[in-house]
């Protein structure tokens, strides 16, 4: 485990630095069982939908915030997680969370009406707020050189997998009603997983925390949060109702809101005080266009999978399980370049996401293609080279874009940097369901017929298509080498 060993400064005064050691090996895969956990349980609840609807007698509005609190949640709190494991500790913040995730897993697993799954879920997306920044804050700390880069390698890895095979794994854990648990697996499955991992993080996971004394940033904190609740709230629910008047209202406030932040934060480190999110970070061009490239490709990610989720279940009426076997078309390709995207990086350099975008842009015309060729009667199976291509280059984009944004971060910031990161990760997912969501309603109409579902599909693939071209022009402001170039 790290140790920490203590340096004098001129004054006497005695401050604690993290002192590296060769991790264990088994703190790799411990603390990616939260990656994959807090991803699965933003994917795998839409395949329990219908089933927790029948069972629980939830109405259409309560079931919109059993998915959408989560994300809120989740997206609104990582800045804040990031910041408190940089004060408190990561591995100890790691596990409170992961702990955490785990009883309101279960809880949600045991929620006997609507309203309590609906407050078990909140309490899950806050603690996955807790731990996802902590996981590559402990990679920036607890790693070095390539065994760093082979870890966040991992960390894209995870990600889309349990986002790529969310799906799939619920639909076998429906169709075929595990321990007769029905949807309620779909939770109940974190909790030998979530807490064997956590019992194994306080022994093989070292600690790490931003050296020196920083103080508690609450002001910070509370308008971070606010700002971010500005942005993600309308963003998650605002199409689903209509885009209201509260929508607009806040996506208006988001701005001064972060005006503010950005003041306060400035003032507390001209006048010496460590502020939740240094700004100075954003002087880094690796990481200020790396984190713009993030959340463009995460826009186009979730969102797809979206569309293609309802065009599977809703215009080729697939059934969950189905629908997530033609899922792992992407998932096969994904998971074959994204296991070789840190070699290839290693040559390339940013230019491997780029390489991954053109892949996705073929991967794209052969989907709208084929999705126009069969129509409501052909086969599904004109979908799968172009599925398969699709997760093929977006495994060659993660992993290097998550590299490229953590390239020169010091230790001392891994946390709200890490934070950052993962809030972006988050932002572009709602902001992508809430663009292809007016795209995919709009050409759906009024008249959801069979045969629409395929329009509004072919439609949102153009919406993905242009995100693609677009990333691919964003990581060419990226510098060569973002280890070593501004």
């Amino acid at each position: 485990m790290t140790t920490s060993a203590a340096s004098a400064t001129s004054s006497g005064r005695a401050t604690q630095q993290p002192a590296r050691s060769v991790p264990h090996p088994a703190t790799l895969p411990i603390v990616l069982v939260g990656v994959f956990l807090s991803g699965l349980d933003f994917f795998i609840v839409n395949v329990a939908i219908p089933a927790i609807q029948a069972d629980l007698h939830a109405s259409e509005a309560q079931i919109q915030l059993i998915v959408a609190t989560y994300a809120l949640m989740y997206g609104v709190g990582m800045i804040t997680g990031g910041r408190l494991g940089d004060l408190f500790g990561r591995r100890r913040l790691f596990v409170i969370a992961l702990v955490s995730f785990t009883l309101a897993s279960a809880a949600c697993g045991l929620a006997p009406t609507p309203e309590a799954l609906l407050a078990f879920r909140m309490v899950q997306g806050a603690a996955a707020a807790l731990m996802a920044p902590q996981v590559l804050a402990i990679f920036s700390t607890v790693y070095e050189g390539p065994a760093r880069a082979r870890a966040i390698n991992w960390y894209g890895a995870i990600s889309g997998f349990a986002a790529v095979f969310g799906q799939l794994i619920g639909g076998v854990l429906i169709k075929f009603d595990v321990f007769g648990l029905g949807w309620r697996a779909c939770f109940l499955i974190n909790l030998p997983i979530g807490l064997v991992a956590a019992a194994m993080a306080l022994k093989y996971v070292p600690e790490s925390k931003a050296p020196g004394r920083p103080r508690l940033d609450l002001l910070g904190m509370v308008l971070v949060t606010m700002a971010l609740v500005a942005v993600c709230a309308p963003l998650i629910e605002g199409r689903q109702q209509g885009w209201p008047g509260w929508a607009w209202g806040l996506l208006i406030a988001a701005l001064p809101l972060f005006v503010v932040f950005a003041v306060q934060q400035n003032r507390l480190r001209a006048g010496g005080r460590t502020p939740s999110v240094d700004l100075s970070l954003f002087k880094e061009r690796a990481f200020a266009v790396g984190l713009t490239a993030q959340l463009i490709f995460f826009a186009g990610m979730a969102s797809y999978f979206l569309v293609l989720a309802l065009y599977l279940q809703k215009g080729r009426l697939l059934e969950p399980l189905n629908s997530g076997i033609v899922f792992g078309a992407l998932g096969v390709g994904y998971i074959i370049t994204s296991m070789s995207a840190r070699k290839v990086a290693a040559k390339l350099g940013p230019q491997t996401i780029a390489i991954g975008c053109v892949i996705r842009v073929v991967a794209l015309v052969l989907q709208i293609w084929a999705v126009g060729h069969v129509g409501v009667t052909g086969g599904i199976g004109w979908l799968i080279p172009g599925l398969f291509l699709d997760g093929a280059g977006m495994g060659l984009a993660i992993a290097p874009l998550v590299s490229t944004v953590l390239a020169r971060v010091k230790p001392q910031h891994a946390g709200s940097a890490s934070g950052v990161l993962t809030t972006g990760l988050q932002v572009g997912n709602g902001l992508g369901v809430a663009l292809i969501g007016l795209v995919f309603y709009n050409v759906l109409g009024n008249s959801p017929a069979t045969a629409d579902f395929s329009d509004a599909f072919r439609a949102c693939l153009f919406y993905v298509l242009g995100i693609t071209v677009l990333l691919g022009l964003v990581v060419q402001a990226l510098p060569k080498n973002p280890a070593d170039v501004k």
